[in-house]
Formats: C-alpha cells, structure tokens, sequence
C-alpha cells in the first residue's frame, strides 16, 4: 500500500496543475463559500458596489483577499479555491470560462480556444517538476 503522503506529494509534481485535495478544501473552505455566495444577484450587486466591504464580511486570509482583488486566479488555486466556484466571480465580472482558463495559462482567450480547438495540450515536454529539476540538475 501506498503512503497517503507520497501519494499527495506527487500531485504537486504536476507542472502547471493544482489539484484540488482535502487539504485545499479545508483552506479554501471560505473563499469557495464567498465565491458561491455570487450566485445571488442581490449579493453580486453588493460585490460589485463595495468589493472591499462585501470581502471584509468573509473570514478570509489576507492573501485570499488579494487573490480576489487582483483577480489572480493562479493564486485563488493556491489558496484553496475549487475553479467551479470561482466561476462565479469571473461571471460576475462578465468573463467566460474560455477567458478565466486562458488567464491562468498566460495565453490570451484566443489562444487558449484555439489550443483547445487543435487538441489541447501537447503531451511532450515538461510532465515533471522534480525530474526536470533533477535533469537540469545534471
């Protein structure tokens, strides 16, 4: 049987993936909830009138309040943010998915659609942190 935190540890070696564990519930817990919270049009409203105001009233960290605020979504992840919840904030923001998806790859929308559009994402290169670490290393 596996160790449980080998297992978690080579989910990190993933190059440009966060994958959402139990632990990043557990931190995102209420960023995910305010996210969630933008499905209301009454608190959308709020949100977009006072952005601050409508932050201070969630049990966030610091660094999940500036996440929101800069619209980091990379960062949002690393906070513990599920990418279905925090759908709700870039529609909130009038963005597509398409957008949000291509932000936190560093390609414009279009680009993004388009690497979709012929395939997605090659499966050469980079498929390891630790190893390519390792082959630079050399």
């Amino acid at each position: 049987m596996q160790n449980i935190h080998e297992y978690l540890a080579a989910l990190d070696d993933i190059p440009g993936t966060r994958v959402y564990t139990a632990w990043r519930a557990r931190k995102g817990y209420h960023l995910n909830q305010f996210a969630m919270s933008l499905m209301k049009p009454e608190n959308r409203t709020r949100f977009k009138a006072d952005e601050n105001a409508y932050l201070e009233e969630w049990p966030l960290t610091d660094a999940q309040k500036a996440a929101v605020r800069a619209r980091d979504y990379n960062a949002m992840l690393d906070e513990g943010g599920n990418i279905y919840f925090l759908a709700k904030l870039f529609s909130t923001d009038g963005l597509s998915f398409q957008f949000a998806a291509g932000s936190m790859t560093g390609m414009t929308q279009e680009e993004y659609a388009a690497m979709m559009l012929a395939g997605g994402r090659s499966l050469e290169g980079q498929r390891s942190i630790r190893a390519n670490a390792e082959k630079g290393a050399r």
